[in-house]
């Protein structure tokens, strides 16, 4: 400081110029700090949230208008139709004919993880400068994914695995998440809506106040007419801590009485 006020006095000039450096550099830092993600976000535990009530034809997702003895929850939008990916032609009826056997064919109701992106926005997020950890409290188990922050090109020469391998950036306020090396005996969604082990899926994370939103696009040429676009969900910060989730038991499909699935619009 007394050197600065030494140069202030004699050179004023070379001291605005300094300060204005300065003011700028702290700028520049204050800017390049990220938003502190940490925390639970309450997003329906893996499946949106859908009220038991319906406006005109469509079901209420997070906050239509309800009667008033209904129970409210904030929200957003009202949505008629699934949110899923579109397939190329010569591949559709495999797609069908995976919709037709979910019972039987989906991978999650026989304890296996559910991949990205279907396993949604994390329940818990753990922070540091350099890695960022999501975790689950999921159907098939409690599940963790590991985000490096300081990682620019992905692993090679690895085995894909249901969660695959994620590397992290920030764009202004905003985790941008990139992962490959998935398994291709994962969905992307309900209704057969498989993917090839080239599928690369990027997540955008950003929170304002105490909502997280988080969206996420899938690219997988080779079975998608174009890029899949996922709706926007939205998580809300809460005050408790994730639990272990209960064992999952596959012969509980023994004692399905109904053998057909629903549309779950996302």
């Amino acid at each position: 400081m007394r050197i600065f006020r030494h140069v202030q006095q004699k050179h004023p000039v070379l001291a605005a110029c300094l300060a204005a450096g300065l003011l700028v550099a702290g700028t520049a830092q204050a800017a390049e700090t990220p938003p502190d993600l940490s925390g639970f976000w309450d997003n329906g535990s893996g499946v949106p949230f859908i009220q038991a009530v319906k406006k005109g034809e469509s079901l209420c997702i997070r906050g239509c208008e309800a009667p008033s003895d209904a129970k409210r929850a904030p929200g957003i939008e009202t949505f008629t139709q699934p949110d899923r990916p579109k397939y190329k032609p010569e591949v559709q009826a495999r797609v069908d004919e995976l919709n037709e056997n979910q019972v039987d064919m989906d991978p999650t109701l026989r304890c296996l993880p559910p991949g990205v992106p279907r396993i949604g926005p994390p329940d818990r997020i753990v922070q540091t400068p350099d890695t960022v950890v999501f975790l689950y409290e999921d159907i098939s188990g409690p599940m963790f994914r590991l985000i490096p922050l300081n990682q620019e090109k992905h692993r090679q020469n690895i085995d894909p695995v249901p969660l695959g391998y994620s590397i992290g950036w920030w764009e202004g306020e905003t985790l941008v998440v990139e992962t490959t090396h998935l398994t291709d005996d994962t969905w992307l969604t309900d209704d057969g809506s498989f993917h090839t082990e080239d599928l690369r899926v990027v997540e955008r994370i950003r929170r304002e106040g105490d909502t997280l939103y988080w969206q996420a696009t899938a690219h997988d040429p080779a079975v998608l007419a174009e890029p899949w676009e996922m709706r926007e969900r939205v998580a809300y910060l809460g005050d408790r801590e994730i639990v272990q989730s209960p064992e999952c038991v596959e012969r509980d499909l023994e004692h399905m009485v109904d053998r057909t699935h629903h549309d779950n619009p996302r």
